[in-house]
């Protein structure tokens, strides 16, 4: 998730290293099972360890494995070919100390929470430490203005989210924006404009592909992004009010 016309390489900012005991290693089959299930090379980057595809979505080994276990989905717009599973019903989502200094990321992350709250969904979000919880999301700093996380894996949303400090010195609707775009990631939700990146973030066309999880069309959204049609654009405008759109708010009912 990245503000408009932002240079989108530099703006991922510090990321964290992937996991495993030895990253290299892990990192070179994920690369190699992506370009087997036709991801272009130069949609595929690693930055700090860890391998990132579509410029924000984290891809883990597991979840590349499982991606030529099952082959490709459609090439067309906004889930993955993975969601979450039904044993999963209450997401809890902690920030770490870090995040918790910064105000209007804080506020930001409790109002992304209360716009999935507000839709009724059978998985409900709340901000932990607290109980109940049958899922595990920790919200942490990164360097920059925009987001990171990465897709569902096993039934089981991404872990991580990860917000750029630089937010803070910007209004609490984008922050509640980008925490409601990264946690829509977590869910399964691809960028609406992923076919043209230029629709949301101007410059050049920019096609994601299948990005390795899949890109399929959600029944009822429209089959073309338009600029503000969506949260799950790619890039944010500096005006957005952080909420869901109606297109949204149907793709989330239909996943959930």
């Amino acid at each position: 998730m990245f503000k408009r016309a932002a240079v989108l390489v530099v703006s991922c900012g510090a990321l964290f290293a992937g996991c495993g005991t030895d990253p290299h290693i892990e990192n070179e089959e994920i690369i190699s099972n992506l370009m087997e299930a036709g991801i272009p090379a130069d949609d595929i980057m690693v930055v700090d360890g860890a391998v990132y595809v579509g410029r924000d979505a984290h891809v883990s080994l597991e979840a590349s494995r499982e991606l030529l276990q099952r082959g490709e989905g459609s090439e067309e717009l906004y889930m993955t070919t993975n969601r979450v599973g039904t044993s999963v019903t209450k997401i809890c989502v902690n920030p770490t100390a870090t995040f918790n200094t910064y105000t209007r990321l804080s506020q930001g992350l409790d109002l992304a929470l209360g716009n999935y709250n507000a839709l009724g969904l059978r998985i409900t979000f709340a901000r932990g430490p607290t109980t109940g919880c049958t899922a595990n999301i920790t919200a942490q700093t990164m360097a920059g203005t925009g987001g990171s996380s990465g897709f569902p894996s096993g039934g089981r949303p991404y872990g991580t989210i990860n917000i750029g400090t630089g937010l803070n010195s910007l209004s609490v609707d984008v922050n509640e924006h980008v925490v409601t775009h990264e946690l829509g990631h977590t869910l399964g939700l691809r960028h609406t404009d992923f076919y043209d990146r230029s629709i949301s973030c101007g410059g050049a066309p920019t096609n994601e592909g299948t990005a390795g999880v899949g890109a399929v069309l959600i029944p009822g959204t429209p089959t073309t992004a338009t600029p503000g049609g969506s949260i799950m654009n790619s890039c944010y405008p500096p005006d957005t009010d952080g909420e869901f759109t109606s297109s949204d708010r149907t793709a989330l009912n239909y996943l959930y």
